[in-house]
């Protein structure tokens, strides 16, 4: 994978926004893979497709291209708000890949997060233009990716290190069972996984855990028995291999140095 970007196609170019997104797609279209099913080439959808940018034309997995110059941020500015919300809740939501660039056009950080881990908490919405813009009361949104659970976060890239392609693939596809579970029970799930992420240890107890009680009492009301609850999805966690049991109450965490 080169990380360099080829600038020679952004000659005679003069908008740095037209110029990195040829740049940036080039790069996705010449370098990446499907973090699936590890086919490459990537292929590109036609312009102004309003659904996704890429897809693999293998295991038919769609995926969406967000790039910016700089770090890698929790923000990420997408468009409009209602069209986020609808699409995340539909049955053809994409992928999203978030890439970052250095200035001398080299790519930083290349991640992708799944569809599967992208609720609405994650999408923010933004205040709506003033009266006098050109689409006055437009309302934007933007992406905060530090409400997605470390497991959905998948990097084929990071601080300019490429990841193996064989740790991406076991990765995404480890989460791929959440795709099968309805709202709630994969709300749960990411839930407890947000949970496991605050615990800063690699290993924690069920005492630790059960600190997130009211947390999720107050998200559940209806609820009554959440300890019970968390005992279940912890349980799902270890047959899915993203926690391991250790006894006695105690797990260790799963993580790319693990597989």
């Amino acid at each position: 994978m080169n990380l360099s970007f080829n600038t020679k196609l952004a000659e005679g170019y003069t908008s740095n926004s037209q110029i990195a997104r040829i740049l940036t797609e080039n790069w996705v279209l010449s370098n990446s893979y499907c973090p699936s099913c590890g086919n490459l080439p990537l292929n590109e959808f036609e312009n102004n497709r309003p659904v996704a940018d890429f897809y693999c034309r293998s295991c038919l997995e769609e995926f969406e291209l967000k790039s910016k110059g700089g770090k890698l941020t929790n923000t990420i500015t997408d468009g409009a708000y209602s069209t986020m919300i609808e699409r995340i809740n539909s049955d053809n939501n994409p992928n999203f890949f978030f890439l970052t660039y250095s200035r001398d056009w080299k790519v930083s950080d290349f991640l992708i997060i799944p569809k599967q881990f992208f609720t609405e908490e994650t999408i923010i919405k933004r205040p709506p233009l003033s009266p006098t813009a050109r689409r006055a009361g437009w309302i934007g949104c933007n992406i905060d990716i530090s409400k997605v659970a470390d497991s959905g976060k998948v990097f084929l890239v990071k601080s300019s290190k490429v990841i193996n392609p064989k740790i991406v693939n076991h990765f995404f596809n480890n989460t791929l069972f959440l795709r099968e579970k309805s709202a709630e029970a994969r709300g749960w799930i990411l839930d407890i996984m947000k949970c496991i992420d605050e615990i800063k240890s690699e290993t924690f107890n069920l005492d630790e855990i059960y600190k997130f009680e009211q947390k999720l009492k107050t998200k559940y009301p209806k609820n009554n028995f959440i300890k019970d609850k968390i005992r279940q999805q912890l349980q799902l966690l270890r047959d899915k291999g993203m926690i391991e049991f250790v006894g006695r109450g105690n797990y260790k965490k799963v993580k790319y140095a693990n597989i």
